[in-house]
């Protein structure tokens, strides 16, 4: 009886994504689906610049030389820097070819780890972090500011080029949440930065925007001016002298 009901409820879930395929697109797979455009497909050129030949090799000679495959991430990585922030297939079919491996294994790659995008992003990719510190600290009002003040939905790319907003899990640094990164491809793999801005709010994200669209680099980390670092606002009330030493340091002794 069971069997017979799972059966007919398969089959009517199988006759609605006949109807509605793109539907499935909702699902997990969603993440590794690929699909041919003009400035996206196997036959657009790609190769890496002169410029980053020699960090190619560089790369490279961190591995034997039967294990080239193993410098996949790193080399996506450029890639990725030197394309603006962005992985098109003809980019991983190049890093196939370098490291000697099928163009599958470096798809496998690309679609597992979420910082490689395979979508244009902006300029400036506004990462927003998304675990639970983060959201408690009220991670979503951050996200909601910054897509607000920039007229997008997460994904998108202001019609300027300049920005996108999208989601990062955990960044490591918790105790100074909430965070944002701010991955910079504006000047392409030479100029690229990474740099993390923590203890934000809504009304501080949009002024770092604003700041960035300027053209200026605002100050990273934490952006609460009564802390240094990590360290607690107002400044350290415990550890405030030289640890003490154990009380014997001669182990055979005591």
């Amino acid at each position: 009886m069971l069997g017979r009901l799972a059966s007919k409820r398969l089959l009517e879930i199988r006759q609605v994504f006949r109807q509605h395929p793109q539907s499935t697109r909702s699902l997990s797979t969603a993440l590794n689906y690929h699909q041919d455009t003009p400035d996206n497909n196997p036959n657009v050129p790609w190769e890496f610049t002169e410029a980053n030949k020699p960090k190619v090799k560089e790369i490279l000679s961190h591995y034997p030389s039967n294990y080239k495959q193993s410098a996949v991430i790193p080399l996506l990585d450029l890639a990725q820097q030197q394309h603006g922030g962005w992985l098109p297939v003809s980019a991983m079919d190049a890093v196939a070819k370098v490291i000697e491996v099928a163009p599958i294994r470096v798809y496998e790659v690309a679609t597992f780890y979420s910082m490689f995008n395979r979508q244009k992003v902006g300029k400036y990719h506004l990462l927003v972090c998304g675990t639970t510190p983060c959201m408690i600290r009220g991670s979503r009002d951050i996200e909601a500011a910054l897509l607000d003040h920039l007229g997008v939905k997460r994904g998108e790319v202001t019609k300027d080029g300049l920005f996108s907003v999208g989601e990062m899990e955990c960044m490591g640094c918790c105790v100074n949440a909430p965070m944002i990164t701010v991955a910079d491809y504006s000047n392409g793999s030479e100029g690229y930065t990474y740099n993390y801005y923590e203890d934000v709010t809504p009304k501080r994200v949009v002024e770092i925007v604003e700041a960035l669209k300027r053209g200026e680099k605002p100050p990273r980390g934490t952006q609460n001016p009564e802390r240094i670092n990590c360290g607690p606002a107002g400044g350290n009330t415990t550890l405030l002298g030289e640890p003490k030493p154990p009380p014997c340091r001669d182990l055979d002794a005591c």
